[in-house]
């Protein structure tokens, strides 16, 4: 057994426990971050089979952006999933019987795959590497199937957006034909007013204030006693 294929053993079990734990985890936190751990080991997979931009674009793509906002959203929604888990044990048998026949279609398909014998690349494409020859075989051979795959998840984005669209009382919105419709005359119109002038109000007199009186002074002192 080579060092190559022992590595392959170790990411692969790793990559199972992971996802068998996403799917087991009580916390929905917990699952977030085996399914971290599940893309960081099929991405180490993919570095194996030398395809060097599957394994950056899993883990910038999923990792660093879908997997991180996804952990962010769950943190703060706070979400109860006990009321969630409650059937887990009762579908549990159809859920394993759907899952075991996934994976038969799955290995009828590939088990094929697993004898043919990898290409030896020619120097050309050497010097070429692999995220150019990627890019040669999507844009040439697979174009049809890549613009097919865009939009289907165009319309996925779109009907995510419309189902989250809902009509509320308080909101205030206006159709975007109204908005095109608009012309300048219905914004904003000019009336001619006949100015008013009010009559100036009688000025108020004001009164000045009384000056205290001083206070009386004693009678001078005569020198005659009674």
């Amino acid at each position: 057994m080579t060092s190559i294929t022992a590595l392959f053993y170790i990411f692969s079990s790793v990559l199972l426990f992971a996802a068998f734990r996403v799917i087991t985890a009580r916390s929905t936190v917990h699952a977030a971050l085996f399914l971290v751990l599940a893309f960081f080991s099929a991405s180490c997979i993919w570095m194996l089979l030398r395809a060097e931009f599957l394994a950056i674009t899993l883990v910038l793509v999923y990792v660093g952006a879908v997997m991180v906002l996804f952990l962010f959203v769950v943190m703060m929604l706070d979400i109860n999933v006990d009321s969630s888990r409650a059937g887990f044990w009762k579908h549990l048998p159809l859920a394993g019987f759907v899952g075991a026949l996934i994976a038969l279609q799955m290995a009828l398909v590939l088990m094929r795959g697993f004898n043919l014998q990898a290409p030896q690349p020619s120097a050309k494409e050497l010097e070429l590497g692999n995220t150019k020859l990627l890019g040669i075989e999507l844009y040439t051979q697979y174009l049809y199937p890549l613009q097919l795959a865009a939009v289907l998840l165009l319309v996925a984005i779109i009907a995510a957006i419309a189902l989250t669209l809902r009509e509320r009382k308080e909101s205030r919105h206006m159709g975007a034909s109204q908005q095109v419709r608009a012309k300048k005359a219905d914004r904003l119109r000019i009336i001619k007013v006949a100015p008013t002038i009010e009559a100036p109000s009688a000025p108020v007199t004001s009164i000045a204030p009384i000056a205290p009186t001083p206070p009386a002074t004693p009678a001078a002192d005569s020198g005659t006693k009674p």
